[in-house]
């Protein structure tokens, strides 16, 4: 953790599992509670096991809303019953360092939640200065359902992790879905590329997923022609008035008049409208798919902002399917408070956007 005159930053704790259990791999998340209202500390931590039961690991942190002002620690450290201890070793980098501020050190004690692959630390640092306590959670992208599948048979594809992005390209130009589950058909061995939206820095992984397939994808039978249809009456269009500009494009769109109550996911009656004109247009075209982006105001907690979000864009998501549409169409994805549009507190900011997915 960084402490200065104006601010502190925490280091990273880390704690894993039982022992027959292994923690490798890279664990990205968030340090909050220090005792400093509204800071919080971006972190990624990159683990590997040694001998017995020892492990290390190199640990990078940022400051919140400054990447710029980061830190990266060697790790070391022993697996204990209820998951790992690490401690802080040689500094091996600092950027936007200055002579009121500096790192806090010590050790981090971790439990491991097998189930969500989380780990929650809790840190002792030296008495230096301001330095004191922080807690840690940190979640690992790893594959939860079979590692294969029958070939042309829709399966569903389970992952742990936080605020997940799925990619077909380890360039990550081609999403193709959100969340931590994927319903699809596949016909070939198949790679997707993986990412955490949950307090990402400047050093985030990219997870490979790599899913096995067997056998040979079902004949289907060659569809029979419909039987020719009269050519339904349009009606003329409605020159009173200017039809809405459409709200789907491939670019987050914002919807203005969708907002939330404070501190709650629960829609404001001024959101109808502009959810009956999106369900409406996607109603009309059956085979997009589109994500909702849920954002906060930077008012209270980080974390808490940061579930707030999550809530708010799958009440969009609640909404749309009571309308009609098939949930599988719809993906949702939280920010937190981290992509503010105006100066805040601002309730614009209790926001969500709405984009095409390709």
């Amino acid at each position: 953790m960084k402490r200065s005159i104006w601010y502190g930053i925490g280091a990273l704790l880390v704690a894993g599992p039982l022992q027959a259990q292994s923690l490798t791999g890279v664990w990205q998340g968030v340090e909050s509670e220090t005792g400093e209202a509204g800071k919080y500390w971006p972190a990624l931590l990159r683990l590997q096991n040694s001998k017995g039961s020892a492990v290390f690991g190199v640990l990078y942190q940022e400051v919140g809303d400054n990447p710029a002002v980061s830190v990266t620690f060697e790790m070391k450290g022993t697996r204990t019953a209820a998951g790992l201890k690490l401690e802080h070793g040689d500094k091996l980098n600092e950027t936007g360092r200055s002579p009121l501020s500096y790192w806090c050190d010590g050790s981090i004690t971790f439990t491991y939640d097998a189930a969500l692959e989380k780990l929650t630390g809790h840190a002792t640092y030296r008495p230096t200065g301001t330095c004191d306590v922080g807690t840690l959670t940190l979640y690992r992208v790893k594959l939860k359902s079979a590692a294969t599948v029958p070939a042309g048979v829709e399966s569903s594809i389970r992952v742990s992790g936080r605020n997940l992005l799925w990619y077909a390209d380890a360039e990550l130009k081609q999403p193709v879905n959100t969340g931590n589950t994927f319903r699809t058909k596949l016909n070939k061995t198949t790679t997707f590329y993986l990412t955490q939206g949950y307090y990402p820095t400047s050093q985030s992984a990219v997870v490979p997923i790599t899913i096995a397939v067997t056998g040979k994808p079902p004949k289907t039978p060659a569809p029979t022609p419909p039987a020719t249809a009269p050519a339904p009456v349009v009606a003329p269009p409605d020159t009173a008035r200017p039809a809405p500009a459409p709200l789907l494009t491939d670019k987050p769109v914002v919807l203005p008049t969708v907002l939330f109550r404070v501190g709650k996911p629960e829609l404001l009656p001024e959101s109808g409208p502009a959810l009956e004109q999106l369900a409406a247009e996607l109603r009309a075209r059956p085979t997009v798919k589109v994500r909702v982006l849920g954002h906060a105001d930077r008012v209270g907690e980080p974390e808490k902002n940061q579930v707030l979000s999550e809530q708010r864009a799958e009440a969009v998501k609640a909404h749309l399917v009571k309308a009609g549409i098939a949930p599988e169409r719809i993906g949702t994805v939280g920010y937190g408070d981290s992509k503010p549009l105006y100066p805040s507190p601002d309730a614009r900011n209790r926001r969500v956007e709405v984009e095409e997915m390709k």
